[in-house]
């Protein structure tokens, strides 16, 4: 598969409630060409280098799913209370969702092992059609952490728990040499364990050292 650039977007604002917006974007992960769309806005209340802390916190999705076991998943219940990083992507990505989760990994080890328990890592695939259980519960291990929560289902399904977020992705495509293109947005959700709500957002760029040096606020539920 080959990799995309996303071109440069403008900034929309939908409300004007908003006090500041940034466009979130769709990736296409293994394709070849430059298209990208904005796909949210989100309103700012203070930016680190790696983390945007949200002035209007998003809902935990209702997504009901299947996990590497097969088994039903409730998101909101199974991670109900806890600290929750939430991604989506798929395991044949060639680049971001690979690095995405490694860094989230080896950020994860430099926590003490009772904030390890705690946290909740949830990666829910964008080509359910490829990404079953049993691929999940394989691709999860080796490119992130075997404690991460793969999910998988059908793709409307999945893809209205991302727009409850703001994140945009696309079914994927097969092109005519046989490629797969799959847009999906790149971001990371930060939930915290006392409001259940996302309020703090990752960009693709943040690094497995910004991860661990915001992962022990986060799994307090503060601000990083």
């Amino acid at each position: 598969m080959r990799n995309r650039t996303p071109k440069t977007l403008k900034t929309v604002t939908t409300t004007a409630a908003l006090a500041a917006v940034a466009a979130l974007t769709l990736t296409a992960c293994g394709s070849g060409d430059d298209s990208a769309k904005p796909v949210a806005d989100v309103s700012t209340q203070a930016k680190t280098k790696a983390a945007t802390v949200l002035d209007q916190p998003f809902k935990k999705p209702d997504l009901v799913l299947k996990d590497t076991h097969g088994k039903e998943y409730d998101l909101r219940e199974e991670t109900k209370g806890k600290p929750t990083l939430i991604y989506f992507g798929y395991t044949n990505c060639p680049d971001a969702c690979p690095l995405t989760m490694s860094n989230i990994a080896i950020a994860r080890k430099s926590l003490s092992a009772a904030d390890r328990e705690k946290l909740q890592v949830v990666f829910v695939t964008t080509d359910p059609e490829r990404d079953t259980s049993a691929e999940l519960a394989k691709w999860l291990p080796s490119a992130g952490d075997p404690s991460f929560t793969g999910l998988t289902g059908d793709f409307p399904t999945i893809q209205a728990g991302a727009r409850q977020l703001g994140i945009g992705i696309d079914a994927p495509k097969k092109e005519k040499d046989g490629t797969t293109v799959s847009m999906h947005g790149t971001q990371v959700i930060a939930f915290s364990p006392k409001t259940d709500a996302g309020y703090v957002l990752y960009g693709e760029d943040a690094t497995s050292d910004d991860y661990a040096k915001d992962l022990p606020k986060i799994v307090k539920g503060e601000t990083p």
